[in-house]
């Protein structure tokens, strides 16, 4: 772009002033990641509106990486934020408030020009539709106490339960990875995420009653649509799409189990999509098939310093054909299609979410001789079939 442009563009946008950041460190901002050179000092030239930071330090030679720690951050036109890298908690800090409107002014006056690497724009759009239903006020809710979303932070989240294939793959990496010990006096608590039980139990509820309820879980979606969201549908949708960055870019466990705990819900429902909330699930559909496109297009075609951190959570057992992903698509799919009335937008989104699994994957939802759809059982059925739940005796 020409100069008056840029210069332009630098005075509007946003910018992040990071001091002191080691060499190699891995640091990205939305879909954009870089390997940290001898002269950078932050990015500018940001458009405002919500985004997701994410760094992991290397060693000297920029071979060994720790977990990644991010955060998001609502930014608005001109705004400066200021950073300084902690060298013994090997993290970036906010500094006092004089020094950082020291640093601000200096920003602004364009000391700093030459050391902010600008902010890739023709990636703005991608980004937008990774994050188009997060605001403000969904970050202040769901961060963690100080803000860095970070697996060193988190408990063990997977629990001792049973786990899917990917889950056992993640613990795994977890076990391999070289996270510190820290003191549980400075353990930072999880994201603040809504809690989605898998399970709806309800005293004095006929057991035939409370199988049904479990087959279809529309009650169980309202419920928690007007309970924790105040009915607003882009409030749930928000905090799928904060919890789906966190998990791919911040490479949270946490984040991870909360996505999967909201595609579990939604695909559960049977009467929810076809109904009371078709627009609500199209949005879903369109939100979800955003999400796989760019995750699928990252993991095949990425082959830069992205790809040297320490946990990669999109792996084979994340894509395999017998994943919950694969096997809840089958059956939402099967509601869809198989469907006498189903609302146009719907039908479309579903549609190509399909052929986004099959031409990618290479999944197979094979068609039966009436155009439904016909499934075969699954290793991981077992883990996500319809629950027959019985009431105490």
């Amino acid at each position: 772009m020409d100069a008056d442009t840029a210069l332009e563009l630098v005075k509007k946008g946003a910018a992040l002033l990071f001091l002191d950041v080691p060499q190699h460190t891995l640091l990205g901002i939305d879909t954009q990641m870089f390997s940290v050179g001898p002269n950078f000092k932050g990015i500018k030239m940001i458009p405002p509106g919500p985004h997701f930071i994410y760094y992991s330090s290397s060693n000297r030679g920029g071979s060994e990486f720790s977990p990644m720690i991010g955060f998001f951050i609502d930014l608005i036109p001109s705004e400066v934020v200021v950073r300084k890298w902690d060298l013994q908690e090997e993290r970036l800090v906010k500094v006092p408030e004089e020094e950082e409107e020291r640093y601000s002014h200096a920003v602004r006056s364009l000391e700093f020009d030459k050391y902010l690497g600008p902010y890739t724009l023709s990636q703005i759009g991608e980004w937008k539709m990774l994050s188009n239903y997060i605001t403000k006020s969904i970050i202040e809710r769901l961060e963690p106490i100080g803000a860095d979303i970070s697996v060193i932070h988190e408990p063990d989240v997977l629990g001792n339960g049973p786990k899917t294939a990917m889950e056992e793959a993640l613990s795994e990496q977890l076990r391999n990875t070289n996270i510190p010990k820290s003191d549980d006096t400075l353990r930072k608590r999880g994201c603040y995420y809504t809690e989605i039980p898998r399970l709806i139990k309800q005293k004095g509820v006929l057991s035939q009653d409370l199988t049904s309820l479990n087959l279809d879980k529309t009650s169980l979606l309202e419920g928690i649509l007007m309970k924790d969201y105040g009915g607003n549908e882009d409030l749930l949708l928000g905090e799928m799409q904060f919890a789906f960055i966190a998990f791919l870019m911040g490479q949270s466990l946490e984040a991870f189990l909360q996505w999967k705990a909201f595609v579990t819900l939604l695909f559960g429902c049977t009467d929810a999509p076809l109904n009371s909330r078709s627009r609500l699930f199209t949005k879903f559909i369109k939100v979800l098939y955003n999400q796989l496109k760019y995750a699928l297009q990252k993991g095949q075609t990425d082959n830069n310093v992205a790809t040297k951190g320490p946990i990669t959570l999109l792996d084979d057992s994340f894509l395999s054909t017998d994943s919950f992903l694969q096997h809840l698509c089958k059956e939402f799919f099967s509601l869809v299609f198989e469907a006498p009335v189903v609302d146009g937008d719907l039908l479309s989104w579903t549609r190509r979410l399909k052929e986004l699994l099959e031409i990618s994957l290479g999944w197979v939802f094979q068609q039966n001789n009436e155009d439904g759809v016909f499934f075969e059982e699954d290793d991981e059925v077992s883990m996500f079939a319809p629950v027959v739940v019985m009431t105490d005796e």
